[in-house]
């Protein structure tokens, strides 16, 4: 039988030890003893009652006395439990990086095995330097062929592949590693890339040349300033409630986040787009349009990403989106609380 025996003002309990479940760190900001029978037993945080987590039925001792009763380091956490945390979080981490980086060699294997085998049904004869020298030429002609046959589809599969793309290099720049990428961030940007935005911009791209049926040079600078505004401000907002609806978000809560971020999104875009759309509409055909703006809409699509994602990930970080959080304390606050009360 466990006995309770003070030493210096500290409580502390003797005898045999008891398990405690996995993720009950948060402790009461009073001072009292804590029996490791209140906690024992239980399998979740969520299965422990609220009069257990508010300390109505302990005693009051010192602070230090609950982290002993309770089977806990200093900083009032289970070292049993931040042991096992450590290692399933490096377990994931590793698990995470093989699949990402089988899932990246394998995209990349594929893309190089299409672009050097286009002509492989001509190859007979070819020298590697002939196989080399011609295909670019012979890829082109092909992603030619494609826009005649299926324009649309076409458009949607390049806009998918760069806003991914786009997403990882704003995940990398964001600080994570090449292969510790969110999988599920970069399929919600896929996807939004190849559902809406090599639909809507190719036909936006027809609906420009409708609206300003005009040659000279003066209505260049009109089809940019008509891009920077009225389409920027329409496609960033489909980009952004898209993605909200995607998390799952709450329509008030993509609506808050789409007003705080709508201005600053489309200011950033002017530091870019004016510049590259004097090219878009003033040399580049209006069928190869939007494969000359994805090829700079990897460099804005990590912006877009990382605007759209940012106050996400902080809800994510703080505990907002996880009902289960609000019984969990760090070990800092902890902390804190035992210093101020005692």
């Amino acid at each position: 039988m466990a006995a309770a025996v003070s030493q210096s003002g500290t409580t502390r309990m003797l005898g045999q030890s008891s398990t405690i479940a996995p993720g009950l760190d948060r402790r009461p900001s009073c001072n009292y003893r804590c029996s490791r029978s209140n906690i024992r037993g239980y399998t979740s945080p969520s299965a422990v009652p609220e009069r257990v987590l508010s300390g109505k039925h302990c005693c009051s001792s010192s602070s230090s006395g609950v982290v002993a009763a309770a089977g806990l380091d200093a900083k009032g956490r289970s070292s049993i439990s931040v042991s096992m945390t450590k290692n399933a979080c490096r377990g994931n981490k590793y698990l995470d990086r093989a699949i990402n980086a089988t899932l990246t060699g394998a995209a990349v294997s594929y893309a190089i095995t299409k672009i050097v085998t286009v002509d492989h049904d001509y190859w007979q004869g070819w020298t590697v330097f002939e196989i080399l020298k011609y295909a670019p030429l012979h890829n082109w002609k092909a992603y030619e062929e494609v826009l005649k046959v299926n324009p649309v589809l076409a458009k949607m599969m390049i806009s998918g592949i760069v806003y991914s793309i786009g997403d990882w290099i704003g995940q990398c720049v964001e600080g994570k590693p090449v292969l510790e990428f969110s999988r599920v961030r970069l399929l919600r940007s896929g996807l939004v890339g190849f559902c809406l935005h090599g639909s809507l911009s190719h036909y936006y791209y027809y609906v420009c040349e409708y609206l300003f049926p005009y040659n000279g040079w003066w209505v260049v600078p009109l089809k940019v300033a008509f891009d920077q505004t009225i389409w920027s401000a329409i496609w960033n907002s489909i980009y952004y409630v898209t993605l909200g609806l995607l998390r799952l978000e709450s329509p008030a809560r993509i609506w808050k986040d789409l007003t705080a971020t709508f201005f600053p999104l489309l200011t950033a875009g002017w530091k870019l787009w004016p510049f590259a759309h004097l090219v878009t509409y003033g040399l580049v055909p209006v069928e190869q349009r939007l494969l000359w703006v994805d090829c700079v809409e990897i460099v804005w699509v990590t912006i877009l990403s990382m605007f759209a994602n940012e106050k996400a990930e902080q809800r994510m970080e703080s505990g907002e989106n996880n009902p289960e959080t609000v019984l969990l304390l760090s070990s800092d606050t902890v902390e804190e609380n035992m210093t101020n009360e005692s």
